[in-house]
């Protein structure tokens, strides 16, 4: 019995989840209620209540179901030897990410970060945004220092334009998918994107 009230509430979170993806969609993150999305996912406002304490905690908990901090991706490649080779760490943790990011669900969640969210005097759902780019700017510039140490990045490169650069290649990659999904697959093209900037940014005779 309690096994299954356990997955009960984990599919009612699912649900709620799913509903404030179409209502987000639907009417933007500031105009949404918890009684159109509770309605939507056809359950009470005490459910939702249940597992969220209020719009922001449902907002956050729909952005981290489909993200993955840039570390986790660096570690989840099991791979001892990118200790000392930090640029293909970034790449293939890129190469991760874009297969990870290419399904419909991570393209509709962002679109609302980028589209339907607007700042309010009580929620400021961009502050969210900006919490997972910064991880993400701070992991490419450790990595980037690594890689100048060794001697593996470009002499006209310092660790912090290193990551400028590819920070923001990879965020107009991102939008232009974004924008027209249809146009390229990011799985497909993002590693060949990735590899080529990568490749441009190394040192032709590492030290």
């Amino acid at each position: 019995m309690a096994r299954r009230t356990k997955a009960e509430a984990a599919e009612t979170k699912e649900a709620l989840l799913d509903a404030a993806e179409q209502v987000f969609l639907e009417v933007g993150v500031t105009r949404a209620s918890l009684e159109q999305i509770s309605r939507c996912a056809g359950l009470t406002r005490g459910a939702l209540y249940w597992h969220f304490r209020n719009k922001e905690d449902l907002f956050r908990a729909m952005i981290n179901r489909v993200s993955i901090p840039f570390q986790e991706l660096i570690s989840g490649l099991d791979d001892p030897t990118l200790a000392d080779r930090p640029l293909d760490a970034i790449r293939l943790a890129c190469h991760a990410g874009a297969r990870h990011l290419d399904t419909p669900r991570h393209r509709r969640v962002h679109g609302i970060l980028l589209h339907h969210c607007e700042r309010t005097s009580s929620f400021d759902p961009m502050s969210i945004k900006d919490e997972f780019v910064c991880e993400t700017h701070h992991t490419l510039l450790q990595h980037f220092r690594e890689a100048h140490n060794k001697g593996q990045l470009r002499e006209d490169l310092t660790p912090e334009l290193a990551t400028d650069i590819f920070h923001y290649s990879l965020s107009g990659m991102f939008w232009e998918w974004l924008r027209a999904p249809e146009a390229f697959s990011l799985s497909q093209q993002g590693p060949v994107l990735i590899d080529k900037l990568i490749d441009m940014m190394r040192r032709s005779s590492p030290q």
